[in-house]
Parts: structure tokens; C-alpha cells; sequence
């Protein structure tokens, strides 16, 4: 049995005539009497009553009716979805990225996206790097986006890295007096006496600045620390204090002045992750796509931020 010979089988019982379904199906009336035939030796029963001129159906087309109905409906309601995905009107997104990636770079593309392709569902996971690459690897999701310092080697032949920008970690500010010595830029030292405000211990960005001060042998003066990304940015906008923020967020948030980080310029990379034996859905390579393309704007207008092309 097959879609054909119930299409040939519902089109007779519709239209009462052989001549007239075959017209309307446009097959040759041997093939149409060929399928009938065929569907009714492998199902055991005539389905038709063929009295000249008079084509009835007999207690076993009765009942396939109904059934041959609704497996067509399926039938073309799965065509549908597929030519829907094919052409990204369906699907779906399953997206990671870190909180600072989430209020920047993810910020600036799923708008655009779902603008595009408003029948692909997204799905969104903000966490830190390494628990994203161990959903990656789980299958849990499509794409995420990392923090290459981050990049567990344990996962390094299941899953395409691919770099995207290097970042500079900049100081901001909403308070003039912060700056008020330091036009363009300022150095580690000079940055230690300001008040600052300091991630919670789960950030890369804590430790990278940490480990300069070590390095550096010197102490900030923390006013407040243990907040995540969107905490520490009101924070500062409200005059808490100083941080130490990729360039990237600065995105849309004109209350805040920033500065360049000198002695020693604190950088991160950041890469797009996915499975090396799943081939990405059309819809996640749009994605992909998509942010890559972002990222080339953001980089063009932001000397803090710089495309990379090589492999990690």
C-alpha cells in the first residue's frame, strides 16, 4: 500500500467514475484500474462495486474511506512542514552563550532573526563556557557561543570551534570623576585605587582581571562584589563604582563611559561552538550565519574589537 493507490482509491470514490478519476489525476486509466487492483489484492477485498456506470463502494471501501482520508491529510501536512523547514518557516534554535554575550552580541541577533524567519522557534541557555560546551556535547544544543580561554580540551574532537572576534576588557563608568585624569585610556595601577565593582567568581572576567593584579602585585579597592553581568552594569550606571567589562557590552548603553585598559590590555577571544558529527539544521546555520555577520559590523565600528580567522 501507498499514498499513490489510496490517492487513485479516494479520487474513484469521490468522483464514482474510472474515466473521470483518471482525467483528474492525469494517469492513463490502465494505470488508475492497475492501482485499485493492487490495493485491493494486497488489502484482501474489492473496495468498488463495478456495475456499468453505476462505480458504489462495498462495505471494505466503506471503511478504508475514512482511513485513506486521513492518512493523505497526514501525508501532505508532513510535506508541508518539510517544505516549510526547507525553506526556514519552520524549526528550531537552541542557542548558549555567556551572560555577557547574551546582553551584546545575542542581544543584537535574535531580533533580526526572528524578524526573518518569525516560524523558527529559539531557545535560549545563558551559562558559562564550560557548562555550554557540555551541552553542546549532550545534544541539549544547536550552537554557543564561548570564551576560548574556556574551551575544554576534553571536548575538542566532538565539537567545530570556530573564533570569531578577540575583545578588549574595558573600564567603564557613570561618573566623570573616574576619568576625569584619563581621556583615553588608563593603566592597571591607576585603575586599582578607583572603586570597582567585581563579578561573581563564576566569570572569566574575574579571573583574568584577578590574576593581573597577582601578577602585577597589586590590590583592587572593591566596593561590592559577587554580581552577575546585568547587576554589575546597573551598578555602575548608578555610580557605584567602576568594572572591567568586554567591549561588547557597551551596546546600546550611552549612560556609560569607557576607557581602554593598558599595562598590561586584558583580551578575550571568543568562539561559536557546535557538534562535529551533527550537521547544523538549516535553520541554526542561519543562525551561524547571522552572527557572524553581526560580529563583522560590531568589529567595523569598534576599535576594541578585532575579527579573527584563525583555528583554535
Amino acid at each position: 500500500m501507498n499514498l499513490e493507490q489510496l490517492q487513485s482509491f479516494l479520487t474513484v470514490a469521490e468522483t464514482g467514475h474510472f474515466t473521470n478519476a483518471a482525467a483528474e489525476l492525469h494517469v492513463a486509466q490502465p494505470t488508475l484500474s492497475r492501482h485499485i487492483s493492487t490495493l485491493e489484492t494486497e488489502l484482501g477485498s474489492e473496495l468498488f462495486n463495478r456495475a456499468r456506470g453505476n462505480i458504489t463502494l462495498t462495505a471494505a471501501g466503506e471503511t478504508l474511506l475514512p482511513v485513506a482520508s486521513r492518512m493523505l491529510a497526514d501525508a501532505e501536512h508532513i510535506r508541508f512542514q518539510m517544505q516549510e523547514l526547507a525553506g526556514l518557516r519552520r524549526g528550531r534554535v537552541r542557542l548558549g552563550a555567556p551572560p555577557s554575550m547574551c546582553v551584546s552580541v545575542v542581544a543584537e541577533v535574535v531580533g533580526p532573526y526572528h524578524q526573518d524567519y518569525p516560524g523558527v522557534d529559539l531557545h535560549l541557555r545563558e551559562s558559562g563556557s564550560h557548562h555550554l560546551l557540555n551541552e553542546l556535547v549532550g545534544g541539549t544544543l544547536d550552537l554557543a557561543l564561548i570564551v576560548a580561554s574556556e574551551h575544554d580540551p576534553a571536548s575538542a574532537e566532538s565539537l567545530e570551534h570556530t573564533p570569531l572576534f578577540v575583545e578588549e576588557l574595558v573600564v567603564v563608568s557613570a561618573v566623570p570623576q573616574h576619568f576625569a585624569e584619563h581621556e583615553v585610556e588608563l593603566s592597571l595601577r591607576e585603575l586599582a585605587v578607583l572603586p570597582q565593582i567585581v563579578f561573581s567568581e563564576s566569570y572569566d572576567l574575574r579571573a583574568a582581571t584577578m590574576e593581573a593584579y597577582r601578577q602585577h602585585e597589586l590590590s583592587p579597592k572593591v566596593v561590592l562584589e559577587g554580581a552577575e553581568m546585568d547587576a554589575v552594569l546597573r551598578f555602575v550606571e548608578h555610580g557605584l563604582g567602576v568594572a572591567v567589562v568586554p567591549a561588547t557590552v557597551l551596546l546600546d548603553r550611552p549612560g556609560l563611559r569607557s576607557r581602554r585598559l593598558i599595562e598590561p590590555s586584558l583580551t578575550r577571544t571568543i568562539a561559536l561552538a557546535h557538534r562535529k558529527d551533527v550537521q547544523l539544521s538549516r535553520a541554526a546555520g542561519a543562525m551561524q550565519n547571522m552572527i557572524l555577520r553581526t560580529v563583522a559590523d560590531l568589529a567595523a565600528e569598534n576599535p576594541a574589537i578585532r575579527m579573527v580567522e584563525a583555528e583554535l
